[in-house]
């Protein structure tokens, strides 16, 4: 389809806002910083369709990170899945947008996830159905990089490459921090392309995982790996809260935060370009 994806990321970034900060609470950080991969998916890339969302043979997106859910939410309200007026139910009584993406709940998800590791495992699976059945279909999904520190990732990833699993394309959101502070610090994923590289996987390091250009190119060289015999992850550097300068100064602070409405309002206007 043709767009912007820049101003697709905008309106993205915007929903998030409003969404959060309509609750009050949430996880800003990592939403804000998986944007662009997600417009470049579900706009530029996935075969999809928002009126047949359980199509036969459709790309599937596996958000393994979970506490990124209301950014999926707001990427699928943008696609055209659901009313942007569900954004403002996030996480009460009744909602179909919980806190994690749950699958029997809302119109668009692919697989319930939310226990770290776990959905990755997922992904894994249903890149393997894929193969067995034939359907053509491609599958992404997203993965965190304090996520990447559970072992359950590794036992996926080796799966994955001994099956052969080409129609498999994994994101690492490399924001280099999780909720105690620097991945660094906390458990040292580092040298990240390296290691995949040795589990077997196509490996490409996207240098600014927030410029949506260079995602969208990656994405693009990904997808030429398709039928080659081996899965690829692409390693996206991002900045956990980004496109809000204050979230950003944050740091590790702004994995799971309080947001008001106002807070919300002039963040859009931040977004927008007009503060």
């Amino acid at each position: 389809m043709n767009c912007d994806l820049k101003e697709i990321c905008k309106d993205i970034r915007c929903d998030i806002m409003t969404t959060i900060g309509h609750l009050g609470v949430g996880h800003i950080g990592g939403c804000l910083s998986v944007v662009e991969v997600l417009a470049v998916l579900y706009f530029q890339e996935m075969n999809i369709d928002p009126k047949q969302p359980k199509m036969p043979g459709r790309d599937r997106l596996i958000c393994s990170k979970g506490h990124a859910g209301p950014a999926v939410y707001a990427t699928l309200a943008n696609r055209g899945y659901f009313d942007k007026a569900e954004l403002l139910t996030l996480n009460q009584g009744g909602t179909h947008l919980p806190s994690h993406c749950d699958m029997n709940l809302t119109t668009g998800i692919d697989m319930t996830t939310g226990s770290l590791g776990q959905g990755f495992s997922c992904a894994v699976g249903v890149a393997l159905g894929s193969k067995l059945e034939q359907d053509g279909a491609t599958i992404y999904t997203i993965i965190g990089d304090g996520e990447s520190q559970e072992g359950q990732i590794w036992e996926a990833a080796m799966f994955a490459a001994a099956k052969g699993l080409d129609n498999l394309i994994a994101f690492t959101d490399y924001n280099k921090l999780q909720i105690d502070g620097p991945v660094a610090q906390v458990n040292d994923v580092a040298p990240l392309a390296e290691k995949w590289a040795a589990f077997g996987w196509n490996v490409i390091d996207v240098e600014d995982g927030n410029d949506v250009e260079l995602v969208s190119e990656a994405v693009k060289h990904a997808k030429l790996g398709l039928g080659g015999g081996k899965p690829t992850m692409v390693i996206l550097n991002t900045k956990k809260g980004c496109g809000v300068k204050w979230i950003e100064d944050l740091g590790a602070g702004n994995h799971n935060c309080n947001i008001s409405e106002e807070q919300a309002k002039a963040a859009i206007a931040e977004i927008r370009g007009e503060a």
